[in-house]
């Protein structure tokens, strides 16, 4: 039978790696936007030792899957530098890196959806190219690109399960944990899929708000 109470029992475990999934998410993503963004530019950048390079780290990234980065980062990178690599370390270099270049997508196409003679003006205002990118460019083109923000977020969050495997306790590996303790398979994994679900749809809610918000200020 279906043991409920074995759900509200688990529930204060399932919250802290639900916590914990939120955390490496929120840094990993903060991460890949500061990597995206410079990465996006690059791609776009007339100068092909900036965009060569930042061409083949999206193409390497996103044509691997988030797995094997993990187990890159956190099995085979020590073995190269002789020193052992923490969990939540090797966690969020490799969501770090695998969410840069998705992001560096996001903010390239961003970018290339401004119009070409908003360049021009910033340019006939006396602004540098780097000034008339941070003052002119990127905010408009950062209005566009939140929903796409909202679900590299929630394509994270989701993802995130992947580095239970190196043994890093979030909300898949405490579920795990519990299992192998009370062998309440359909309970705890059900329990996890809500609370994934819970922290999804509240994400969606977030995003959903900040265009409305952004759409709203652009409008007025």
């Amino acid at each position: 039978m279906f043991d409920l109470e074995l759900i509200f029992n688990s529930l204060p475990l399932l919250g802290l790696g639900a916590l914990v999934t939120m955390e490496i998410t929120a840094v990993a993503v903060a991460f890949g936007v500061c990597i995206g963004l410079f990465i996006g530019i690059a791609e776009l950048s007339s100068y092909a030792w900036l965009r060569l390079p930042a061409k083949v780290y999206v193409d390497f990234i996103r044509g691997t899957p988030l797995l094997v980065q993990i187990f890159i980062i956190y099995f085979a990178l020590p073995a190269l530098i002789g020193m052992r690599i923490e969990p939540f370390v090797a966690a969020v270099t490799a969501c770090s890196i695998n969410s840069g270049a998705y992001v560096a997508e996001i903010f390239r196409s961003g970018i290339q959806s401004i119009d070409r003679g908003q360049r021009e003006a910033g340019r006939s205002l006396g602004l540098t190219w780097g000034q008339t990118m941070i003052f002119i460019i990127i905010p408009q083109a950062f209005r566009r690109i939140i929903p796409q923000l909202g679900n590299e977020f929630i394509a994270m969050l989701k993802d995130s399960s992947l580095v239970s495997v190196i043994g890093f306790e979030e909300l898949t590996r405490k579920g795990q944990l519990i299992i192998a303790s009370t062998y309440g398979s359909l309970e705890i994994w059900t329990a996890v899929a809500i609370l994934y679900l819970i922290m999804t749809l509240s994400i969606s809610r977030l995003v959903a708000y900040l265009e409305k918000k952004f759409n709203t200020k652009k409008v007025s």
